[in-house]
C-alpha cells in the first residue's frame, strides 16, 4: 500500500461511486487515483457536470457520510459474487472467495482495500473540480475534518 493511502478517502470513493450510479446511471468509476490529500475518479460519461449537479453530488455524498453508516465486510463464493457484482477490477489472484465491502444499505462492492468502520470517520466530502474530455468525466475531490 502507498504511504499516502487513506482508508477514509477510499471509503468516500465507494460512496461517490454509488452516488454517481444513482444520480446519472453511469456506472462506477473505471479508473481512480485515491490518496490522502486529494483523489480522482474517472467515469464513462457524455459531458461535464454543472455547478448544480456538483452541489447535489456533494450534498448526497455528505448525507451518506453523516448517516453514521456501518462499513463492514462480507465474503462470498466467487460464483455468487460474479452474479451480483462486476469483478473485472479485482486482481487475477483474488481467489475463490470474494471480499465485499458494504456501507450501510447504500453501497456494496468487491474490494481488497482498507476501510474505516463507520462513515462518521470520513469527514466532509468536497468536489475540487470536474472536467470532461474524450468521453471521460473526471471528478477530483478531497476530504476535510
Amino acid at each position: 500500500m502507498s504511504k499516502s493511502y487513506d482508508p477514509r478517502m477510499h471509503s468516500a470513493e465507494h460512496i461517490l461511486n454509488q452516488t454517481m450510479v444513482r444520480m446519472f446511471n453511469c456506472g462506477r468509476s473505471f479508473s481512480a487515483h485515491i490518496e490522502k490529500k486529494k483523489s480522482k475518479c474517472d467515469y464513462h460519461f457524455n459531458r461535464n457536470l454543472t455547478t448544480e449537479e456538483i452541489n447535489e453530488l456533494e450534498k448526497r455524498v455528505n448525507d451518506v457520510i453523516s448517516s453514521n453508516a456501518e462499513v463492514h465486510e462480507e465474503f462470498l463464493p466467487r460464483e455468487k459474487a460474479q452474479k451480483e457484482f462486476n469483478l473485472e477490477r479485482l486482481p487475477e489472484d483474488a481467489g475463490d472467495t470474494i471480499r465485499i465491502i458494504k456501507i450501510g444499505n447504500y453501497d456494496s462492492c468487491p474490494c481488497s482495500g482498507l476501510h474505516i468502520k463507520s462513515t462518521s470517520e470520513i469527514g466532509t466530502f468536497n468536489v475540487i473540480s470536474s472536467s470532461f474530455e474524450n468521453g471521460i468525466l473526471r471528478v477530483r475531490f478531497k476530504l476535510s475534518d
